[in-house]
């Protein structure tokens, strides 16, 4: 009973991590259309992406041996906190003048940095304060609070954009840091620190995750397949933009991705009100070759209005991916061992992107300079292409013995319990 009074804590949390993931999405947008006002290359937004990416990948692993180890509140609050200083600099950039791409790239690469410490921490939070039972609820609202990025924020940076510039957005952002940190440090009030009765070396904490995560076979494998589907997730994320850019303004592409993204809204708020209660395995496989299938799509004609079709039907499907991935791996790994897993999974599985980010800006550069149809075209032809790739590789999830074994495993620990 005393667990299930921690979901408002959980709620509180959510909240802070909603306020901020609107902040942020604010700085991406502004500096993305920034960028490519500056540049006109798909490559160099690709650039900036992965250089704010690659922090947060490398550091992912420690991050979750330390989430395991320390005060994961208090992490959170640290990671929170200290990532404003990178848009700090890069609003300081832009005020003394122009600000050129190497500044932002360093500026993006400060804050995810200490970003990196609050994934894990906050991911293993979840598990200290909820119930399994509420497991599948709060994984719907934390997949609708990570949508906030492309929901809200698109259509507020837009409409700002208009009226003001880049600066004041990443204002915003700066503000949103204090409330999350708040939120944070109310949480860890409420419930106290918690108690780590042996703390191992650092390293040892991180081998002991590797040996638990290779110890279940179905989650490993599930991992390295999840590494292959962000491969081509990740070209539709940093492409999408470029491709609207080429032919509309920044206002109507931020009507664009509110419109898209809004997709991820109907599918949270299902799943935060339902849940998923069986047939996981099956509905990850049917969620990512869907995704696939809209990806496909998205690319097809420069019409806004086909492009907000295939968009929202994209964005619908990630968050019974999201959904299903998460319960799968978290009721088949230990709770003491969260935190260093979860980096652990963060690592292998978003290796793909790192892959994306580096070759998919410069693809449609090139394809778009052969075809003579511009990065937009160029753009769109990477997206088709990649998203006839996840659905082939989606099937490798339905078919995979091991994948499928882990739901039967996840019922028989509910039916111990």
């Amino acid at each position: 009973m005393e667990q299930k009074r921690n979901f408002g804590k959980f709620l509180l949390l959510w909240a802070g991590e909603l306020i901020s993931s609107v902040g942020g999405g604010l700085t991406s947008f502004g500096l993305g259309v920034y960028i490519f006002k500056q540049t006109g290359s798909a490559a160099s937004m690709a650039i900036v992406t992965l250089l704010g990416f690659l922090p947060t990948l490398l550091l992912s692993v420690p991050a979750g041996a330390l989430a395991d180890r320390y005060d994961r509140r208090l992490l959170m609050m640290i990671g929170d906190g200290c990532s404003a200083l990178g848009v700090i600099y890069i609003l300081l950039c832009m005020i003394r003048g122009n600000a050129t791409i190497t500044e932002i790239c360093i500026g993006v690469f400060i804050s995810a940095c200490f970003s990196a410490l609050l994934e894990p921490s906050f991911r293993a939070t979840i598990t200290d304060l909820l119930t399994k039972e509420e497991f599948s609820k709060a994984s719907g609202l934390v997949s609708l609070a990570g949508s906030a990025r492309y929901l809200f924020s698109p259509v507020i940076a837009g409409f700002l954009l208009s009226v003001s510039d880049v600066k004041l957005l990443l204002i915003i952002d700066i503000c949103t840091f204090v409330l999350t940190v708040v939120s944070a440090a109310v949480v860890r009030r409420g419930i106290g620190s918690r108690e780590i009765e042996k703390k191992e070396p650092l390293l040892e904490s991180i081998k002991g995750g590797w040996q638990i995560l290779s110890d279940r076979r179905g989650v490993l494998t599930l991992v390295f397949v999840s590494s292959v589907i962000t491969l081509f997730m990740g070209m539709f994320q940093i492409l999408a933009e470029p491709l609207i850019l080429s032919f509309s303004d920044a206002r109507t592409l931020g009507i664009a991705e509110t419109v898209c993204a809004s997709g991820m809204l109907v599918s949270g708020v299902f799943l935060g009100m339902r849940g998923i209660k069986s047939g996981y395995v099956k509905t990850l496989g049917a969620a990512l070759i869907f995704s696939g299938f809209a990806m496909f799509g998205f690319g097809i004609m420069e019409n806004i209005f086909v492009i907000c079709l295939f968009g929202f039907l994209f964005f619908a499907s990630l968050p019974f991916a999201n959904n299903c991935l998460d319960y799968l791996v978290r009721t088949n790994v230990p709770d003491d061992a969260q935190g260093r897993v979860w980096g652990l999974i963060g690592f292998i599985s978003q290796i793909g992107y790192v892959v994306s980010y580096g070759v998919s800006g410069a693809a449609a550069d090139f394809l778009g300079k052969v075809s003579g149809r511009g990065v937009g075209r160029g753009s769109a032809m990477v997206v088709m292409f990649a998203g006839m790739c996840l659905c082939i590789s989606s099937i490798s999830v339905l078919l995979s013995k091991n994948i499928r074994a882990l739901e039967g495993s996840s019922k028989e620990q509910e039916q111990a319990v």
